[in-house]
């Protein structure tokens, strides 16, 4: 199954049966103090090289949130979106639950972008499921509700199955919906991770739908939080996550290597590619 996301001059397809895709998390102001100062000084240059920075650094997808407090979020996002799309080639994932942000900043996002994200709130499918289909475009599903993050597998199967049943009453096939079962921190609760695994097979069996992650919650209160994420998401790459959002910087090299090893990089030529890139 493919999604296509398309930018200002690049498409690009997440494949479930192919290499994975890195969406670049580093335009978002959460936990980066630079980018939060940038984003309230109204400093565009530092976004603009953090954006092609990221993308130079092995990003096929751009992740774009703007959620810093006091700002206002609906005018900026649409702003930094237009930025940021004309800046890059690469496609666009237009990160905000703020539904009144995504609704002024799609318009003004090249191509096909992604959405981040709708999940099983009722509020959520009513408000965000229709946006996406009035302009075409891709969303990220999180397996969470009124409740919160369901602790259990069975539970987040189950959202995942109502997000994409709703998803065709709007007329949005599977493909267009990439599931995320998210991942709570194994400092608090040591099944963790291993329950998000098990979520990606299950997800990934039953629905046959691309899947999508990040590693930032999984290390949270621990110690060298870079080999955490960095060993998960080779993990969860292995169960059937072929879309995540991390750091590129930091990790590029490392998934190049998980879908060398995963026998999805013919040649190895990714691997050497983006090992040359980091290595001129």
């Amino acid at each position: 199954m493919q999604t296509k996301l398309e930018g200002r001059l690049k498409t690009h397809f997440v494949n479930t049966e192919g290499p994975g895709t890195i969406i670049a998390e580093k335009l978002n102001p959460t936990g980066n103090k630079a980018l939060s100062v940038a984003l309230q000084n109204g400093d565009h240059d530092f976004v603009r090289q953090l954006a092609i920075d990221q993308v130079k650094a092995g990003a096929d997808v751009l992740d774009v949130n703007v959620g810093v407090p006091g700002i206002d979020e609906v005018s900026l996002l649409k702003s930094i979106v237009q930025l940021v799309g004309e800046a890059v080639e690469v496609p666009l994932c237009i990160d905000s639950p703020n539904f009144e942000a995504l609704e002024a900043a799609l318009p003004f996002a090249p191509g096909r972008p992604l959405v981040n994200s709708v999940n099983a709130e009722e509020a959520s499918l009513e408000r965000v499921l229709p946006l996406v289909k009035e302009h075409g475009c891709a969303v990220i599903g999180l397996t969470i509700d009124e409740k919160g993050i369901p602790k259990d597998v069975e539970t987040r199967l189950r959202l995942a199955g109502k997000i994409l049943e709703r998803a065709v009453r709007f007329d949005i096939p599977a493909e267009d919906v990439i599931i995320d079962p998210l991942v709570l921190a194994v400092s608090t609760d040591h099944e963790a991770a291993a329950k998000t695994l098990e979520a990606i097979r299950l997800i990934r069996a039953e629905f046959g739908v691309s899947i999508n992650l990040g590693a930032s919650n999984v290390s949270f209160g621990l110690p060298d939080r870079h080999t955490l994420n960095q060993t998960f998401l080779a993990l969860a790459m292995a169960a059937g996550a072929n879309c995540l959002i991390t750091d590129p910087f930091k990790l590029s090299l490392s998934l190049r290597a998980t879908d060398l090893l995963l026998g999805r990089d013919a040649f190895s030529a990714r691997y050497i590619a983006q090992f040359r890139l980091e290595n001129p």
